[in-house]
């Protein structure tokens, strides 16, 4: 956010307690109950109180710990200092930007960053289950009918959320997806995700190319439907425990998606209401995709069945 934006910003959402005070008092039809506001923002987390434990993974972006916050279990992601580029610190503020915002029980809940550079940081939630690629690929765990579905309502639910916040992820893959110690599912990592512009236009290659949707791997316009399709390689790699086309490289992968309506193989013995549900998640046309709250009417409707 720029200097005036932010200036801009303030004034529409800021409060002098002295004058919202008076006014309180005085005028009883005020549509809110202003809450005085100390200048700190809420978020801005002081490193002193941050204890480091063990390092849970590392990334290109930086390192990602296990430790705790005011004797809090939490997770910090630590951006590496020499890969402080104004690219990474533009993600790290989008990152902070859209996360304070989101409330949901299937989103991993953000708590706060420290935003002076060198040492940017953002701490979530601290999910002890791991991720659902960990669980299918390290533990070669895999999902039963119920407990798959389970898991992909709590995605729909997280992902439902965020659209209808203008919310788009960009990188929903198995990966991105954790486990709390009461194995709900949330939906993680808003490193490339974007506020959907109001224009409703969006370009720009991220993501991954294996769960990528065809619109963009080819640097068209795309919205929130480009999400949808990335939860249909989703729920095959639930399905399947398999990495997606994992025979190709994702380049390869890719090019195939685009230019041959390449998708992976659905076993053959899947339910067929799932089945059908996966063919309209991954349609080329993102129209004729599924939004996220008929996928979880679906996903619900299966579950009473099975």
């Amino acid at each position: 956010m720029g200097f005036l934006q932010k200036q801009s910003w303030l004034k529409q959402h800021s409060f002098s307690p002295k004058r919202d005070y008076e006014k309180m008092g005085t005028n009883a039809y005020q549509n809110y109950v202003a809450i005085p506001n100390d200048g700190t923002d809420v978020w801005e987390i002081d490193p002193r109180n941050l204890k480091f434990e063990n390092k849970v993974a590392s990334g290109s972006y930086g390192d990602l710990y296990k430790g705790t916050y005011c004797s809090q279990e939490v997770a910090i992601k630590v951006l590496k200092p020499e890969r402080l580029n104004t690219d990474l610190q533009k993600e790290f503020a989008q990152e902070v930007f859209i996360m304070r915002k989101v409330r949901h029980k299937n989103v991993v809940q953000f708590l706060g960053a420290c935003t002076q550079p060198p040492n940017l940081c953002i701490i979530t939630e601290f999910m002890s289950g791991g991720s659902v690629y960990d669980y299918l690929h390290k533990q070669k765990g895999v999902f039963r009918l119920p407990s798959l579905l389970k898991v992909a309502i709590d995605v729909s639910k997280g992902m439902n959320y965020l659209h209808q916040n203008n919310i788009i992820h960009r990188d929903l893959k198995a990966a991105n997806l954790l486990m709390d110690e009461n194995e709900v599912v949330k939906v993680a990592d808003f490193g490339v995700a974007r506020v959907k512009s109001q224009s409703g236009v969006m370009t720009a290659e991220t993501g991954t190319y294996r769960w990528m949707a065809p619109e963009v791997i080819e640097h068209k316009p795309y919205d929130h439907k480009a999400d949808v399709f990335s939860f249909g390689i989703v729920l095959w790699e639930l399905l399947t425990g398999k990495l997606p086309y994992e025979y190709l490289t994702p380049l390869q992968a890719a090019v195939g998606v685009v230019q041959k309506n390449l998708r992976p193989t659905i076993p053959k013995h899947t339910n067929p209401k799932l089945a059908e549900l996966l063919e309209r998640c991954w349609q080329q046309d993102p129209a004729l995709r599924p939004d996220f709250s008929e996928i979880i009417e679906i996903l619900q409707q299966i579950a009473k069945e099975v």
